[in-house]
Parts: C-alpha cells; structure tokens; sequence
C-alpha cells in the first residue's frame, strides 16, 4: 500500500511561553525555535517513522531546502514537491509551560496549488493508493475529487476547520480523522457520541476517528463504537500529536490491524511525541512504541452509551 500525503510544508517559528497571549496583551517570550514543520509535512514525517511508504506532494518556496532535505533524512519519497516564487509557509506557534499551544498559519506556498500540478501529481496513482488531505492547501475540493476518480482511497483531516468544508464531496471519503474541535464544527454538537452518530449518518460509507487528546480517542462506523483511553504522560509540546496520531493509526490499519489495535498504537505514539519538544523531531520510530501497545485497554462500547 502506497501512502500519498498531500499537504502542507511550513517553517514553524514556536515561542515558549509562561501563558497563551491574551488579547491585548503582550508578554515575553523565554525561547524561539525554527524546525520545519505543516500538516502534510507532519503526517508524511509519523506515517515514514511509523514504517509506511508515502510520498509527500506539497509547494515550498525559494527558501524550502531545509524542509526537503528532513522530509527525506524521515523516510520520506519527495519526487512530487515543487516549487513556486511565493514564500514557503509558516506557522507562528505559543507553547505555554503546560504542554498546549495556540498556532497562527500562514499559507504562502501552500495557497498556490494549481489544477495542472494535482492532476500532475495524482496521475502517478491509482486504485489501491491512499490519500491523506488536510485542509492547509487550497483546492482540496479539486483534489479530492481527481482522487476519487482515480480509485484512491481518501482519508480527511479537516484541520484547520473552514466552514466551506461541508459542502465538498465528502461522500467520497473513506476515513475522517479530527479532533473533538474539528468534530463541533462538522456536526454542530458537542458529545463525542453525538458527533460520531452525526458523521456516520451523514456518511454512512466512511469510517470516523475522532481524537479527544488525553482523554482519548473513539472509532466509528455504521453502528460500531471503540473507545481508547489516552496514555498518561507528561505533556511537555503538543504541537505534533495529533499529526503523529493520524499517520501511526494508518500505518497500523495498513498492516491489517483491527481499528482497536491501530487506536492502541496511535494513542502510544502520540503520548512519546507530546513527552517532548518539537513537531516533526517528536514523533517516533515504531521501534519506541512497541513496548507500550499490550499497555491499553481498548472497549468495544454500545453506541447508545
């Protein structure tokens, strides 16, 4: 199975902080970091760590080196990036001493995707292909369509969440990865059954995970409810971890596991990456996630609960 991730390459530009800045206010920042960084970078980044073979197609600037360069050192196939004259994207990311972080995007290269370019891309790929989207490009309305046409399976993360989301072809997707944020957005409601019962009513032929950070994560589909309780660690960056929950779930799902298997796995690996600082220099190898795995239990639950 071949992944194809594609996304977004940003330069994170993160800012340790005692507190999330407040409207209004202006505080001092204790350290500044660059590391390379974006959704589509990210995911490509877990999904390599994690084992799968994925390609990564995505824009960067004149400046875009260094995200090409540690896309590759990860494992990652990059013969589908390009370039353009638009500034490579970034991101402006608070961390405050807690763990939990407040981004600011912006798109630059990531906005300049063209029909020439995905269907370019896309031409490469075909039935038995996976598509990973999220929505820190545009036309993600276009890829997915050229996708489906093309008999990739297609899994959306829409993150960051645009109200124009909900009029895409979602009826083509296979998997909806999201958060419980992302989840309020979709559907309007705020309990995780309610918005799980609401995507899978709305789209019956897709399976859905949603994340609920360290309270776990849940998986849906048809009638199906799994619950995984989250791995206790101590949060020092969460930057990455629901980038790093995405790609490991898929690459165990790759492997043929059982959705409460790749929950498992996924969960592990996300609480190694929010143990430490950084996006993509987070997320580890599959070897550092194996000794936790047996360590959660996963519930098969009534969807009525």
């Amino acid at each position: 199975m071949r992944f194809l991730v594609m996304g977004s390459l940003n330069y994170d530009y993160t800012y340790f902080v005692d507190h999330i800045v407040r409207p209004g206010e202006t505080i001092a920042s204790g350290r500044l970091e660059r590391a390379c960084g974006g959704k589509g970078f990210n995911q490509a980044a877990a999904l390599a760590k994690a084992g799968a073979k994925v390609f990564l197609a995505g824009l960067t600037g004149p400046d875009g080196d260094d995200l090409v360069r540690a896309a590759k050192d990860f494992g990652v196939d990059c013969a589908f990036l390009a370039r353009t004259q638009e500034r490579t994207g970034n991101a402006i990311i608070q961390v405050e001493e807690g763990g939990q972080n407040s981004i600011v995007l912006f798109g630059g290269a990531n906005r300049k995707w063209t029909q020439q370019y995905r269907e370019e891309v896309l031409g490469h790929f075909g039935k038995g292909d996976v598509l990973i989207l999220q929505n820190e490009v545009n036309d993600g309305n276009g890829i997915l369509r050229c996708a489906k046409e093309r008999g990739l399976k297609i899994v959306l993360n829409p993150s960051p969440f645009e109200p124009d989301i909900v009029n895409w072809d979602l009826e083509k997707v296979s998997l909806f990865l999201f958060n419980e944020v992302e989840g309020e957005q979709m559907t309007g409601e705020k309990e995780p059954e309610k918005i799980l019962n609401c995507i899978c009513a709305r789209y019956p032929a897709a399976a859905a995970v949603l994340t609920l950070g360290e309270k776990g994560a849940w998986y849906a589909q048809g009638e199906e409810r799994i619950f995984c309780p989250a791995r206790k660690t101590q949060a020092v960056d969460t930057t990455a971890a629901g980038d790093t929950f995405t790609g490991y779930f898929l690459s165990a799902q790759s492997r043929g596991m059982a959705p409460k298997q790749c929950l498992e796995i996924a969960a592990a690996a996300a609480a190694v990456a929010v143990s430490r600082k950084g996006a993509s220099v987070s997320i580890p190898v599959w070897e550092e996630i194996a000794p936790f795995t047996s360590a959660l239990p996963c519930a098969k639950v009534n969807p009525d609960v």
